[in-house]
């Protein structure tokens, strides 16, 4: 088997869900994640092995969301994005799905860096020494903004509840 198809077989997963955890998406994470590793079999000379393979390709992964972004924004001038886009919900645990959706609003509310890496963390399964290299920050960083994320989230959603 050729070194890149066993790359490509055995991290698929890894980036599908990496993508899902950012876009909520499953088409959209599907389509990415074949340019993840379209990109990533076009530079795969760019890779210096400082980092795991599955990081590089992360990297590249939130990089080419991040591109469909822009480009989703420049060709919808200021729509909304359409709220019924995510397929799977990752609270199927949950059974009051309205407690779902409040979560997820006040996760939406969260600023950056605390609402990725509460998503990564969370629904991306990642540890905190893979967010840290997607991020570029040390795992240090990592743990604390996840704590912080956590924590404002639990005072968004006791400040809602009070009014």
């Amino acid at each position: 088997m050729d070194e890149f198809e066993r790359l490509f077989r055995d991290y698929t997963p890894v980036v599908y869900r990496f993508l899902l955890s950012l876009c909520g998406d499953a088409g959209l994470a599907e389509e990415l994640t074949d340019e993840t590793f379209y990109q990533a079999y076009l530079h795969i000379g760019r890779f210096r092995g400082e980092c795991k393979i599955e990081t590089w390709l992360c990297r590249i992964a939130k990089n080419a969301l991040y591109k469909e972004q822009k480009r989703a924004k420049r060709t919808a001038a200021g729509a909304e994005p359409d709220e019924t886009a995510a397929t799977e919900d990752p609270f199927a645990a949950i059974h009051d799905k309205s407690q779902a959706l409040e979560i997820h609003r006040h996760l939406h509310s969260l600023s950056e860096p605390y609402r990725e890496v509460f998503m990564l963390r969370v629904f991306g399964e990642l540890t905190f020494r893979e967010i840290a290299d997607i991020c570029g920050r040390t795992e240090s960083w990592a743990k604390v903004t996840f704590y912080r994320a956590k924590n404002k989230l639990i005072e968004s959603m006791e400040g809602r509840h009070e009014n």
